[in-house]
């Protein structure tokens, strides 16, 4: 591949981040890492609260706790360079370390679509199904379609990824943006990048945009199925069971259709932060938040791990005092 002779070959990039005052960067700093701290607390708290309650051992939660570890790991991408970068105002980053987040950054997305509609899908044949819904959500199927999710996101994102880790790039290396967004690190290629660039698309709106709709057709069902319940109390139970799902579901799939599916050119790059912002700090906090103040089993499940842990140590004193 030949280059002209004044342009530089580029060996790390810059994202600059937010461009704004010390000051400015300092209470970023901290509202990002406290948002951070609470994000990978409440999801570990998901993820605990299923492995330990026999209550929770169903395959909604079992599903949801893999939400909660690729939670995790999506912001644990992210968050912490980003947290640097403010902290530092370094916002240097290796070609190699951009390209990795790039790649994580697209299986954790697309492993979070499948478990989405993985969860809708539940939803969908524990409602408008009940009576197989244990023969055909039994273990061996929930593991398999856990494993696929990950797989599916893992092998989406090599083949979207490979021809991105082949290019060579050159010129400014400065990215207007506080992580390596593919489609920004595509602008700093040295030769065309039109047919990559036209495959993550297809790939994108291949993914998202049939998920999206599935879970929509879905819920269509479901929502006719509850109606058709005869008690108050029956059509209650069934919405609270599906609302949170189905409030995370648009809040998550709006923004990523609105960056990467909708035409790129109609949003400002100001703009493509905050809703980057959006499903990177925000959505991964409300998650475990949605579904634990809207669940009323985690609630109760959450207060009795509470109670048993003050009454535990309450109990331990006397004891330690009787024995001194």
């Amino acid at each position: 591949m030949e280059f002209e002779e004044n342009q530089t070959i580029i060996t790390e990039f810059w994202l600059q981040g937010f461009q704004c005052g010390s000051q400015y960067k300092i209470f970023l700093f901290l509202l990002f890492l406290i948002t951070y701290a609470a994000t990978i607390a409440g999801n570990a708290l998901i993820i605990k609260l299923v492995i330990v309650s026999p209550e929770l051992w169903s395959p909604m939660y079992f599903f949801l706790s893999h939400l909660s570890v690729d939670e995790i790991l999506f912001t644990t991408n992210i968050t912490p360079n980003m947290l640097n970068s403010l902290l530092r105002e370094d916002g240097s980053i290796s070609i190699e370390g951009c390209f990795v987040q790039i790649f994580l950054f697209g299986s954790f997305t697309v492993t979070e679509c499948f478990l989405l509609v993985i969860m809708s899908y539940d939803r969908y044949l524990a409602i408008c199904v009940p009576l197989n819904y244990h023969s055909l959500m039994n273990q061996k199927t929930c593991n398999q379609l856990s494993i696929g999710a990950w797989m599916g996101g893992l092998t989406i994102s090599v083949a979207s990824c490979f021809f991105i880790f082949l290019l060579q790039f050159c010129g400014l290396n400065v990215i207007d943006h506080f992580f390596c967004d593919f489609t920004l690190v595509l602008q700093k290629s040295c030769t065309d990048t039109y047919m990559i660039e036209t495959e993550i698309r297809i790939f994108s709106i291949l993914v998202i945009l049939p998920i999206f709709l599935f879970i929509c057709l879905t819920y269509i069902y479901i929502i006719f199925t509850i109606l058709k319940i005869p008690t108050n109390t029956g059509k209650q139970k069934g919405f609270s069971t599906c609302s949170s799902h189905l409030t995370v579901v648009f809040m998550y799939y709006g923004t990523l259709i609105a960056v990467y599916v909708a035409p790129a050119k109609g949003h400002p790059y100001k703009l493509n932060k905050i809703l980057s912002l959006l499903y990177t700090v925000a959505t991964p906090l409300l998650n475990p938040l949605i579904y634990s103040l809207r669940n009323k089993t985690i609630k109760c499940v959450l207060d009795n791990a509470i109670k048993k842990q003050l009454w535990d140590g309450g109990r331990s004193r006397p004891q330690l005092k009787m024995a001194a």
